[in-house]
């Protein structure tokens, strides 16, 4: 793995920290328009570009090709995570005031999670040279398994019945309040059990995503700052994908396909060489594809249901057969 210098983490850490404070001042409305979240999440892919861009002139083309690989994929799979989110959402009932305030410590607490989770994958890949091949059969394994239907949810649901056993909820939410006192007595709000719902069900997701990105790189600067740019992106993307989540029918199987693929690549290492500007080609042709078929369903839909139905023809009139007889 290529050594990279404190003063680099340091000035990476300092504008990731400085992206988030000018994110939150930003978007400080308790609600988020569908304009608005399309405008923070363009810009919030424009500075993972620009980042790419400084990181191809400062350490060449094949790092900064492997930053925009590794940043594609998390980006890809960053979407299913927001198809989760709102089914958490939904039958935990959030008040849509809440939920900005709700993504935005969960994209922080996740940041931190996923950066101690890179670096023990990185320290075990270093030492222990065959649990790169473990993730990467993690990682085939977690593509077949989301290729069944109905997969996802269970983890936050698990996360929830484990926090109301551990500590008492109250039945209401008191604004943005995590901790609230019914009778006196001191409760847990439905909003933290939102909140630890959101984090553990990035850690599941980063299970699979964390390693599909050693996949692409072993570099641990390059496989960080991909992640924490697709995870800083993410609540913009929730906003604007939130009420879309049902058009996109084709993008877990698109999913599931990259990570099959990755699992795979990762599993013949040592057997075939795959050069990195094809794992970008495949990443961005079966990504771009699977949205762009997803939209093209939805049109066609839209379109044969926009379609006016011809109008009955008019029976015609009954022919004379005669006198009636009595």
């Amino acid at each position: 793995m290529t050594a990279v210098p404190l003063w680099a983490w340091g000035v990476t850490l300092a504008v990731l920290a400085a992206l988030i404070v000018i994110d939150l001042v930003l978007t400080r409305g308790p609600e988020s328009s569908l304009r608005a979240a399309a405008v923070e999440s363009g810009l919030w892919f424009a500075a993972a570009l620009a980042f790419g861009g400084v990181l191809w002139l400062w350490r060449g083309p094949t790092t900064g090709s492997q930053y925009l690989a590794g940043y594609l994929l998390e980006r890809a799979l960053s979407v299913d995570n927001v198809f989760v989110f709102v089914l958490l959402f939904v039958s935990m009932r959030v008040p849509a005031e809440l939920q900005k305030r709700i993504l935005f410590l969960g994209v922080v607490g996740a940041l931190v999670l996923r950066g101690v989770f890179i670096a023990a994958g990185g320290a075990l890949i270093e030492h222990v040279s065959w649990i790169f091949y473990l993730f990467g059969a993690m990682v085939l394994v977690a593509g077949a398994r989301m290729f069944r239907a109905g997969e996802g949810g269970s983890g936050n649901n698990f996360a929830v019945r484990g926090l109301r056993r551990v500590l008492p909820v109250s039945e209401h939410y008191d604004g943005g309040r995590l901790l609230t006192r019914v009778s006196g007595r001191a409760m847990a709000t439905p909003l933290l059990v939102a909140l630890v719902a959101i984090a553990v069900t990035d850690v599941v997701f980063a299970l699979d995503s964390i390693p599909a990105v050693f996949g692409v790189t072993r570099d641990l600067f390059v496989v960080f700052t991909s992640n924490a740019f697709a995870v800083l992106g993410l609540r913009a993307l929730y906003f604007l994908l939130a009420g879309s989540a049902d058009r996109f029918v084709y993008l877990k199987p698109g999913i599931a396909l990259l990570l099959v693929f990755i699992g795979v690549k990762m599993l013949l290492y040592d057997v075939v060489h795959m050069p990195v500007w094809l794992s970008l080609v495949v990443i961005a042709v079966v990504a771009g594809g699977a949205i762009g078929a997803s939209l093209w369903r939805d049109r066609r839909l839209r379109r044969l249901r926009e379609v006016p139905r011809p109008a009955a023809e008019p029976r015609p009139a009954a022919e004379s057969r005669g006198p009636v007889r009595t």
